[in-house]
């Protein structure tokens, strides 16, 4: 599966490839769990989403790969005790199996959460995955505390789903991330989904902060507006000025609609070549390297 559109693009801007820091890879039975919360409109999900993309994961990575992704993540997210463990086996196995990817993992609030952590962190986990709204847990647990302080020391970024869409908890939103991030100033965090619906809130912690970053998951397609979280267009300027801290992400293969009308949404922004080839492979590249085969233009 190709796209003429992405591989002008990618041509236009000199670029290897896209590097896309947000998509899901899951074990099974978690894999046929997830797509039938999604497709049944469960009660963190708030409407119909259907899912384009199916397959083992080698026709997922096959597929995802046509498009132009060169690298890519594999995030899973524990939602309850003595899960985590058994998923970062899993994703260990994974970027075993697929060079391309990241080496990835993730965490719960739980005793012994700080240990299995700095574990991972020596056995080379390069990006770590946390969902609130998932996990019904807010980022400020006292269990936590420990594996943020280690997160901020080793700097391994962590990608947060905190904003509130969609469908807000108890446990979302920029409140106790703002509460976090005073605790641990030099925390590397990646808001997913640009913060999506608190976008002025995740954007100014961008702003203060200066490890913090932002991925473009599902902002500026047509669903995403549809559901309520067009991203403001007076924002768009401090989207601009944050050109080296926004990194590319899809949520593939959950999506509701084709991989490229992501990217194509984000080209319409018009923001310019050189913020687009920073958003769509240099920043990703820059913080994670260009992986194998792979230079960076």
């Amino acid at each position: 599966m190709t796209s003429p559109a992405i591989q002008a693009t990618l041509q236009r801007l000199g670029i290897p490839g896209l590097f896309d820091v947000h998509t899901h890879f899951y074990p099974e039975p978690m894999g046929t769990k997830v797509r039938a919360v999604f497709e049944t409109a469960g009660p963190l999900i708030g409407r119909p989403w259907p899912i384009t993309y199916r397959g083992s994961d080698e026709e997922l990575v096959a597929t995802l790969t046509g498009f132009g992704v060169r690298r890519f993540s594999q995030l899973t997210y524990a939602h309850k005790p003595g899960m985590a463990e058994f998923l970062n086996d899993w994703s260990a196995g994974f970027a075993g199996r697929f060079p391309a990817a990241l080496r990835c993992g993730t965490f719960f609030p739980e005793p012994g959460a700080a240990d299995y952590v700095v574990r991972r962190l020596a056995g080379g986990v390069e990006l770590w995955k946390v969902h609130v709204q998932v996990g019904n847990f807010l980022v400020t647990d006292p269990l936590l505390d420990p594996v943020w302080g280690v997160l901020a020391e080793a700097g391994t970024p962590i990608i947060l789903h905190a904003g509130s869409g969609p469908v807000a908890t108890d446990c979302t939103g920029p409140g106790p991330v703002a509460e976090l991030l005073r605790r641990h100033p030099r925390l590397p965090l990646v808001i997913a989904h640009l913060g999506a619906p608190e976008y002025a809130d995740f954007l100014a912690m961008a702003e203060q902060y200066e490890h913090v970053r932002l991925d473009t998951t599902m902002a500026f397609t047509d669903f995403f507006a549809e559901m309520g979280g067009a991203f403001p267009a007076e924002m768009l300027p401090r989207l601009t000025d944050l050109g080296e801290k926004v990194l590319l992400g899809s949520d593939f293969p959950n999506i509701p609609y084709d991989y490229p009308h992501q990217i194509e949404a984000i080209e319409a922004l018009g923001l310019g070549d050189d913020w687009l080839r920073r958003v769509l492979w240099q920043n990703a590249a820059d913080l994670f390297g260009a992986g194998p085969d792979v230079t960076a233009a």
